[in-house]
C-alpha cells in the first residue's frame, strides 16, 4: 500500500498573488482564421499543420497582435513560440533591411528550435532573413551575417552583449522585443545583460515576456520592461491524467542504487533523470555506466558542441538515459519521452510540474518516477499542495527488482564532418546509405544537418556496416570524414 504525506509542519509552495490583471480569455472556435492575419500566413500556418490554437496561442495571440505588452505564463511545448512569432513577423517591414525583432532565450539549444520555428512561419513572406547569436560559436561568421542585413535575431544574452560591444548589432529599430524563459535567464544570472539590451531599444517596443514560472523576480522584470502588460496563464499543456507520478522513499545513501532499481524495474525506453547539480550529474552518469546502463550526462560546464552531440545522441536514441540539471535540459523538446526521473526532488514544486511536464505530451502516456529521502518529504508535501492533491509515495525496498540492465539503444549516430555550409542535406545522406551502400531504409533513422556537420541516425546491427560504407564511399561526390559518436 502506498503511504500519504501528511507532514503538518511541511511548508507548502503557493505561487505569489498576481499583480497584474489576469486576463480569462476563452473562444468556442480555435482557428487561426478568426484572427487578423494575412491569407497568405493563414495557409502557410495550415501547411506546417497549425491547424487550431492551442491555450497559450487563443489566449496571448489576440492580445499581441492588438500591440499589447504580454506576460505570459506558459510552459515548454505550450505553442508559446507561435505565440509570440506570429505577431512580431506581422509588424515586420521587409524593405526596411534591419533588426526589427529580438528574441532573447537562455540557452543556444532553446535559440536554435525558436529561430528554425520562425523561419517556417516566415515562410509566407520573401526575404525574411532570422539570424541566430548564441555562444559555443565563432563570432565571426555571425557577423558577416548581420553586415549582409537582418530583419529577427534570436541570441543569448551573452552573445547579444558580444555584438553590443564590438557595434556589429544595433537595436535602434527593435519594434517587438520577446523576453523567452525569462525565469531560466534570471535564474543563470543574466539580469544585467538584460538590462543593457535593452536599454539599447527604443522606448515605443512591444515588449512580450514568457515565463513557465511566476515567481517575485519575474514581476519587477515586467515592471521595469513593459508599459501596462496584459498578463495570461493558461493550464500546463500536459494534462496529469497523461503521467503516472511514483514517489520512492529511500536511503540517501542507498539512492544510487535505487536508481538503477527503477530503471530496471520500469525498463522505459528513454528518460531524463534530473539532478539538482552538476556534480551529482557527473556521479549518477558515472554510476548508470557502471551499472551497464547507457547514459549520456549534460550540464552547463560542458563545452556547446559537447552539448550539442549529447542532445543529438538522445533525440536518435542512441543513448537509453540523459542525465541533466534542469537549466542544461532546457531546450529539450521530444513529443514521444516516456519517462522522467527525479534522482532528488526539486527544491520548489513548480519545478518539479515543469519537469515532469516533458512526458505524456500529445495525449500519450507517459511516467515520472521520484526518489527522496526521509528528511526531504516537505518537498513531497510542497508538491502535493501545489497539485492540490495527496500524494502516496512507498519505500524502495518494496519495488521488485527488474533485469540486470536496460536494452542496448536501438541505433547509434555517426557524424558526417560536413553540413550545410558543404551544401550537404539530409537526402544526400539518405541517398549515400541506402544506395550504393545498400542500407534498408528502415534502418535509417532521424537525420541533422547543422553548419558544419551532419548526424544520422542507424540501427545498431547496421551502423558498422554504415559507417564502412560512407568511409569509402561518397556524398554528394565528394569523400568526408565518418566516425561514430
Amino acid at each position: 500500500m502506498g503511504r500519504r504525506c501528511s507532514d503538518d509542519a511541511a511548508s507548502s509552495v503557493t505561487l505569489p498573488p498576481p499583480r497584474i490583471p489576469l486576463m480569462a480569455f476563452k473562444v468556442s472556435d480555435q482557428s487561426f482564421s478568426n484572427l487578423s492575419l494575412p491569407a497568405a500566413l493563414l495557409t502557410n500556418l495550415e501547411s506546417l499543420g497549425y491547424l487550431e490554437m492551442t491555450a497559450v496561442q487563443a489566449a496571448a495571440l489576440p492580445l499581441a497582435l492588438a500591440g499589447h505588452d504580454l506576460i505570459a505564463q506558459a510552459k515548454t511545448g505550450s505553442g508559446k513560440t507561435a505565440a509570440f512569432a506570429l505577431p512580431l513577423l506581422n509588424r515586420l517591414q521587409p524593405q526596411l533591411f534591419s533588426v526589427q525583432a529580438l528574441i532573447l532565450c537562455p540557452t543556444r539549444e532553446l535559440a536554435s528550435q525558436v529561430a528554425t520555428e520562425i523561419r517556417r512561419l516566415a515562410r509566407y513572406r520573401d526575404n525574411i532573413k532570422v539570424v541566430t547569436l548564441c555562444g559555443g560559436q565563432s563570432i565571426g561568421p555571425q557577423i558577416g551575417s548581420l553586415e549582409h542585413g537582418a530583419h529577427v535575431v534570436v541570441g543569448t544574452p551573452g552573445r547579444i552583449m558580444d555584438h553590443l560591444r564590438k557595434e556589429t548589432l544595433t537595436l535602434a529599430h527593435i519594434s517587438t522585443l520577446v523576453l523567452d524563459e525569462a525565469d531560466r535567464m534570471l535564474e543563470m544570472g543574466f539580469i544585467d545583460d538584460i538590462e543593457t539590451i535593452v536599454a539599447r531599444t527604443p522606448v515605443g517596443r512591444q515588449t512580450l515576456l514568457f515565463s513557465a514560472t511566476y515567481p517575485d523576480n519575474i514581476h519587477a522584470l515586467s515592471d521595469r520592461f513593459q508599459r501596462k502588460p496584459r498578463r495570461v496563464s493558461v493550464d500546463a499543456v500536459h494534462s496529469e491524467q497523461h503521467i503516472a507520478q511514483h514517489f520512492y522513499v529511500c536511503q540517501k545513501s542507498e539512492r544510487l542504487a535505487s536508481l538503477v532499481k527503477l530503471l530496471t524495474h520500469f525498463q522505459p525506453q528513454a528518460a531524463v533523470v534530473f539532478c539538482n547539480t552538476k556534480q551529482l550529474v557527473r556521479e549518477v552518469c558515472e554510476h548508470l555506466c557502471d551499472s551497464g546502463i547507457h547514459a549520456l550526462a549534460l550540464h552547463g560546464d560542458m563545452e556547446q558542441r559537447d552539448r550539442d552531440q549529447v542532445l543529438i545522441q538522445f533525440r536518435h536514441l542512441s543513448c537509453t538515459i540523459l542525465v541533466a540539471t534542469d537549466v542544461a535540459a532546457r531546450g529539450l523538446d521530444i513529443d514521444d519521452l516516456p519517462a522522467v526521473v527525479n534522482f532528488e526532488l526539486p527544491r520548489n514544486a513548480d519545478v518539479y510540474v515543469h519537469r515532469i511536464g516533458r512526458t505524456g505530451r500529445a495525449g500519450k502516456e507517459g511516467v515520472a518516477l521520484s526518489l527522496f529521502a526521509d528528511s526531504e518529504r516537505y518537498k513531497l508535501q510542497g508538491i502535493g499542495d501545489y497539485q492540490q492533491r495527496e500524494l502516496e509515495f512507498e519505500p524502495i525496498e518494496q519495488l521488485a527488482q527488474g533485469s540486470k540492465s536496460l536494452p542496448s539503444p536501438p541505433f547509434e549516430t555517426l557524424v558526417i564532418a560536413g553540413g550545410r555550409k558543404e551544401k550537404v542535406r539530409a537526402g544526400d545522406i539518405l541517398g549515400a546509405l541506402t544506395g550504393e551502400a545498400g542500407i534498408d531504409g528502415k534502418a535509417v533513422g532521424k537525420i541533422t544537418v547543422t553548419d558544419y556537420a551532419a548526424y544520422v541516425a542507424v540501427a545498431r546491427a547496421e551502423a558498422g556496416k554504415a559507417l564502412g560504407r560512407l568511409l569509402n564511399g561518397k556524398i554528394k561526390g565528394r569523400k568526408f570524414k565518418v566516425r561514430k559518436l
